[in-house]
């Protein structure tokens, strides 16, 4: 159903959110098989690969809601010149 809402989503937020919850389910896919197979390394690997599904997502909305990845923000208009 993820895959699904993240091909047809009806707005490009659905798409993203869709994406983000089928990394957040791959990350607790890796940790479990490293809990089955007794193998904690998986657990660290699990973590940087949350890591960059959050910063991937953060970066992705605010490429989508400002058109650039450098943009800070609106300057106050005394503070343009």
């Amino acid at each position: 159903m993820l895959l699904a809402r993240a091909f047809l989503g009806p707005t490009i937020y659905d798409r993203i959110l869709a994406v983000n919850n089928f990394g957040t389910k791959t990350v607790l896919v890796i940790a479990l098989y490293g809990f089955l197979t007794e193998r904690p390394e998986f657990l660290d690997i699990a973590i940087v690969y949350a890591l960059c599904n959050f910063i991937a997502t953060v970066a992705v909305l605010k490429y989508f809601e400002y058109g650039d990845l450098g943009h800070v923000g609106q300057q106050p208009e005394d503070e343009k010149q």
